[in-house]
C-alpha cells in the first residue's frame, strides 16, 4: 500500500493545453481572446490542417478543437486521422461546425469525436467544455502513469523476492544420501515468498537436530526473520539454551523473537532431536503442523501443545518422545504442502487426505516428496503455490 501511495504523489502535473485547428485566422484570434486571462489554460492555434497532426503530436494537447469545414482536408477525414493516430487517439476532440445538424453530429460521434459545438460558442460554455474534457483526459494520463509505475514496482518486487528466495535456498542444508540419518527435501517458494526455512545437523556424534519454521505473512520481511531464526539454530547462539532439549529451544526462540520487535511477525515451528544410541526422537512444536512418522504404512502424528513463537513472552513449551525403528520415515513440513484448493470442486484438500496420501507413498528417499509435489500440482491445477511448499524427508538406518 505504501508503494502505491508514493507512486501517486509522483504523478505528472498536466496543464490544460488547447489546440485549435481551423483554416480561418479570425476564428483562431476569437478563441484566443475567449481563453485569454485563464492562467490554467495554454492555447495554441494552427491554420494549416495538413500539418495539424505533427503539431498535435509534438504539443500533446489535453483537448483539440477542430473545424469540420476546411479547404485542404475534410473535417471528418481529419477526425479519422486523429483516432487512427496512436499518440492522439485518446485526446478529447471537440468538432466545430457552422450548423446544428443531427446527421453531421451523428457522423462525427461515430468517427470518435467527443463533443460538438456550433462556432463560435459562448465563452462560458467553451471554457466549461474545455475544462471538463481536459480533466477527464488528464485523469486518464495519470491513471496510466500510476498503472505503469505499479507494474514497475511489482516487477521490482518480483526481482527482490526472487533474490530473497535464492538466498533462503542457498542456506538450506544439502541432502544426506547415506548414514544413520538420511535426508532429502523440496522447497518451492511461492510467488510472494513465504517465511519457510528449515535445517538439520549433528549436535554431537550421537544427537541429530532437525527443525522447520514458518513465519506468518509473505515477502522479504518474513524471509529475513525466518533466516535470522534459522541462523541462531545453526550456530547454536541462543543464550542459556540446551539445544538437546526441544522445549527449551522453542522457549528461548519465543523470548528472543517477540513479535513486537519483529514488525508484528511471528512463526510456527517444529524442532526435534534424534538420539541414535537410544533410538529415540524427542520433539516439541509451537503452533505448527504435526510431523509424520510413518512405519509399515501407518502414520503417527508428532506434535505437542504450544503457542506460536513470538506471540507472548513467558510461554512454556513441552516435549514428547517416540521410539524410532530401522526404516522409519519422518516428514517435517509447513502447511503450504497441504493447504490448497482443489481445481475439481473448489474445496480445500483435507489434512486427513494428505496424511492418507503420504502413508501410501513409498520408494527411495525423496520419491514420496516428489510424488506429493506432483500430486498437489495436479490437484490445484497449477504449478505455482499460494504458499511456500516446504517438506523434509528423513529415513532412519542402523537403529538399535
Amino acid at each position: 500500500m505504501s508503494g502505491l501511495d508514493s507512486t501517486e504523489t509522483l504523478l505528472t502535473e498536466h496543464k490544460i493545453t488547447v489546440l485549435l485547428i481551423d483554416d480561418q485566422p479570425l476564428v483562431g484570434e476569437a478563441v484566443r481572446r475567449m481563453l485569454e486571462g485563464e492562467e490554467d489554460i495554454d492555447f495554441h492555434f494552427t491554420s494549416d490542417p495538413a500539418g495539424a497532426i505533427p503539431i498535435a503530436q509534438e504539443l500533446e494537447p489535453t483537448v483539440i478543437l477542430q473545424d469540420l469545414v476546411m479547404p485542404e482536408i475534410d473535417g471528418m477525414t481529419m477526425v479519422r486521422f486523429m483516432r487512427a493516430n496512436k499518440k492522439l487517439k485518446d485526446v478529447p476532440l471537440i468538432v466545430l461546425s457552422t450548423k446544428e445538424e443531427a446527421a453531421t453530429k451523428a457522423e462525427a460521434f461515430a468517427l470518435g469525436a467527443n463533443d460538438y459545438l456550433v462556432k463560435l460558442p459562448d465563452r462560458i460554455e467553451l471554457l466549461a467544455r474545455i475544462r471538463y474534457h481536459s480533466k477527464g483526459y488528464i485523469n486518464l494520463l495519470q491513471r496510466n502513469e500510476a498503472y505503469e509505475a505499479l507494474l514497475e514496482s511489482r516487477n521490482a518486487m518480483r526481482k527482490e523476492l526472487a533474490v530473497a528466495a535464492d538466498y533462503v535456498t542457498s542456506l538450506l542444508p544439502s541432502p544426506v544420501k547415506e548414514g544413520v540419518v538420511m535426508a532429502d527435501w523440496r522447497f518451492i517458494p511461492s510467488a510472494s515468498l513465504g517465511g519457510d526455512s528449515f535445517g538439520y545437523h549433528w549436535l554431537d556424534e550421537d544427537n541429530f537436530a532437525m527443525y522447520l519454521l514458518d513465519v506468518c505473512d509473505h515477502g522479504v520481511g518474513s524471509a529475513l526473520l525466518s533466516v535470522s531464526a534459522m541462523n541462531v539454530l545453526r550456530s547454536q547462539t541462543l543464550p542459556d539454551t540446551d539445544f538437546f532439549k526441544p522445549e527449551m529451544v522453542l522457549q528461548s526462540l519465543n523470548e528472543t523473537f517477540q513479535m513486537e520487535k519483529q514488525n508484528n511477525l511471528y512463526f510456527t515451528m517444529w524442532y526435534g532431536v534424534y538420539n541414535k544410541v537410544e533410538g529415540t526422537l524427542t520433539f516439541s512444536s509451537g503452533g505448527h503442523p504435526p510431523a509424520l512418522l510413518i512405519r509399515d504404512g501407518e502414520a503417527s502424528l508428532l506434535r505437542t501443545t504450544g503457542m506460536i513463537i513470538g506471540g507472548m513472552p513467558g510461554m512454556n513449551y513441552t516435549s514428547d518422545m517416540v521410539g524410532v525403528k530401522e526404516g522409519d520415515r519422518l516428514y517435517v513440513f509447513s502447511d503450504g504442502v497441504y493447504e490448497l484448493k482443489k481445481a475439481s470442486d473448489g474445496k480445500m484438500w483435507e489434512f486427513e487426505e494428505f496424511v492418507k496420501f503420504m502413508t501410501s507413498c513409498n520408494g527411495p528417499l525423496g520419491d514420496p516428496v516428489e510424488k506429493l509435489l506432483t500430486h498437489t500440482r495436479a490437484l490445484q491445477g497449477a504449478d505455482a503455490f499460494d504458499d511456500d511448499f516446504s517438506m523434509i524427508e528423513f529415513e532412519f538406518n542402523q537403529v538399535k
